[in-house]
């Protein structure tokens, strides 16, 4: 048995659930109660099933999942997290999740070690170096406590500054290498016709910034120019051991309790910004380390707020930066130095953690530093007023431009309705299509026309309706846990064929797959690996998915890959037999939910029938979704015969 199933096969969801304070109430088979995630605690919309250990809200979170995604949800937890935490409950050992070797252990905190040693050797160079001690001083209005308070430093001129400090200390030049303070470059020795490795320091004349991570441990740096002619203009930290920039956000360590205590976030261009607006006292702050965001560092701050503002300066969230988000190479765009505008990107992470993310712009060219040097309650006002990341877009590319000018409409129409489509909520997409009518002064139903057309065919498939998300509950004993795994199987084999299963279904009416199509969490993280890879470029698809598989469910991955050895990925009729298996899933999935809305009707009767309405909206929605299910599969079915 898989170590997954084997924590669920341990766990009884019910008491998992009523251990978090929930009281459910026997109803048939099931269980009822008020939904913890959200303050509502007039409609019983909360459903158990104990049966296939999966629960759902039908109302206003309208989510479901597993035991492992109910204490992802209400604890702030991510799935690794989650894992250890029941597999600690369940008395199961998960080997590939053990505490790293002890050798390894030590290894790592060495390099931490070395780089705390090394914040002390940079400051001292930077209280010995007046210039550029009065550059941060008098140009960036830093007070003396805050430089010593972040650990700013210097590193000086020269190629050899570390080994002559370090080695005499007892480190060896491969952990100052490993470390990511030396670099190496081949050197052609020609006396003895070989190539030898020379070491040289990596940062040179800059200021130094010490990143931590969010617990804050040492695990590398950021450096500044001083030379405006150096380029590039800021450099981190090669990958190492401890440093993986995707997976960290400067500043958080410090960050992460004025998040929770504001239940906002805010992120901003520069490492300097975020010292200096901690220094005016908006602790709430942190900074990627130069590149686009990711996932996985919006995720960090998911655990602490779901609200978060990007601060971004006018030059990456003007109408260029934009422009760029909208291109599909986008994500090519990783430069040092620059936080990327990927209005797509950021949406569809949006929907995914469920996070509520705006944008605030600087004005006057001016950077978060400068503006609370100005006036320290400006920047307040500007944070208070970011915007949804769909209005700032439609703002930006309004932005003189001549709005009475036909060309002009449809070319802005052209750009923001793939994103407005994009969104997974119908209500926030009606919102929208309105306020962009009501911008380019046009009939709400010319934008319906717009999209028949140009680029917005070409357009992403949107996310899963929420009214439409479809929830299977999945175990031994469930015959639609066979299907999903097949499905998500053979989808880890030949990841292509998403795209073609998105354009087939679409071409039946239906929406394009999403995570919410898979109900096992370790599912949904498959899938997402495998949306991911067929959006990049840079490796061939199944390469990308055998390196990217969560160490976290390589018994899974391994089952599923063992599950589907036998089929023909060259197969015709293998995109016909998923697309079919993915309408039976959705099906099996939407009658669930219509019948246990039924229930909850007859409940909702005997209890005086105050909040059937809302009940009944719900079955008529994922009724008319049966229905176009059914339309689907006879279209299908007729298509297989021919």
């Amino acid at each position: 048995m898989a170590t997954i199933d084997d924590i669920k096969s341990r766990i009884d969801i019910v008491d998992l659930v009523s251990e978090a304070g929930v009281k459910l109430r026997h109803a048939g088979k099931n269980y009822t109660g008020f939904c913890p995630f959200h303050d509502n605690k007039h409609t019983p919309a909360f459903v158990v099933w104990p049966e296939s250990g999966t629960w759902r809200c039908f109302g206003q979170c309208n989510e479901g999942g597993d035991i492992f995604k109910f204490v992802m949800k209400r604890e702030g937890l991510d799935f690794k997290d989650a894992l250890q935490k029941l597999a600690d409950r369940a008395g199961v050992k998960i080997e590939s999740l053990q505490r790293e070797a002890p050798q390894v252990r030590e290894a790592h905190e060495r390099l931490r070690l070395l780089l705390e040693d090394a914040i002390i050797f940079y400051r001292t160079h930077l209280f010995n170096n007046k210039e550029i001690l009065n550059y941060l001083r008098e140009k960036r209005k830093l007070t003396d406590a805050t430089i010593e308070s972040f650990g700013l430093g210097y590193a000086p001129h020269g190629y050899d500054n570390l080994l002559k400090q370090f080695l005499p200390k007892g480190y060896t030049e491969q952990e100052l290498i490993d470390s990511g303070m030396l670099s190496v470059r081949e050197a052609d020795d020609s006396r003895n016709s070989q190539h030898a490795t020379r070491s040289y320091d990596r940062f040179r004349n800059r200021i130094m910034i010490p990143i931590r991570d969010e617990t804050g441990r040492m695990a590398g740096f950021g450096a500044r120019i001083v030379d405006p002619n150096d380029i590039p203009k800021f450099l981190n930290s090669p990958e190492t051991p401890i440093f993986t920039k995707g997976h960290l956000l400067y500043g958080l360590d410090r960050a992460r309790k004025p998040i929770r205590m504001a239940d906002q976030a805010v992120i901003v261009e520069g490492y300097l910004d975020v010292i200096a607006l901690h220094q005016a006292g908006y602790e709430n702050v942190v900074s990627p380390m130069g590149t686009a965001l990711t996932e996985d560092q919006l995720r960090l701050l998911k655990k602490s707020t779901r609200r978060i503002v990007l601060a971004l300066d006018p030059d990456t969230a003007g109408q260029k930066a934009v422009l760029r988000g909208l291109d599909a190479a986008r994500s090519a765009m990783d430069r040092e130095g620059e936080l990327g505008f990927d209005a797509r990107g950021l949406l569809r992470n949006e929907a995914r953690l469920q996070a509520d993310l705006r944008v605030a712009s600087m004005p006057d060219d001016l950077d978060p530093d400068e503006i609370v040097a100005r006036d320290k309650d400006e920047w307040k006002r500007l944070i208070e007023n970011a915007k949804p990341i769909v209005t700032h877009v439609m703002d930006s590319l309004a932005v003189g431009q001549n709005l009475n000018d036909a060309k002009v409409k449809n070319q802005i129409a052209s750009q923001v309705l793939p994103l407005i489509e994009d969104l997974p909520n119908a209500m926030e997409r009606d919102t929208y299509r309105q306020a962009l009518a009501r911008m380019l002064k046009v009939n709400e139903s010319s934008l319906v026309g717009t999209q028949t057309q140009g680029q917005v065919m070409r357009r992403r498939p949107r996310a899963v309706d929420q009214s439409q998300r479809a929830v299977t509950p999945v175990v031994a004993l469930n015959p639609t846990l066979k299907i999903e795994s097949y499905c998500i199987g053979v989808l880890l084999r030949k990841p292509v064929l998403l795209y073609r299963l998105d354009r087939g279904l679409q071409e039946f009416g239906l929406s394009a797959l999403a995570v919410e199509d898979f109900e096992y969490t370790d599912h949904q993280l498959l899938f997402g690996v495998v949306r991911l890879a067929v959006e990049q470029d840079e490796k061939e698809h199944h390469q990308y998915v055998m390196s990217h598989l969560p160490e976290t469910i390589s018994d899974v991955s391994r089952d599923l890959f063992a599950q589907t050895e036998q089929i023909d990925p060259a197969d015709d009729k293998l995109l016909e037999e998923l697309l079919a298996r993915f309408i039976d899933l959705r099906r099996a999935n939407a009658m669930l939910n219509v019948n246990q809305l039924r229930f909850l009707q007859e409940d909702e009767q005997q209890q005086g029938g105050a909040n059937i309405k809302i009940y009944q909206e719900q079955a008529i929605q994922f009724t008319r979704l049966l229905h176009s299910l059914d339309q689907a599969k006879r279209k299908l079915t007729s298509k297989r015969q021919a």
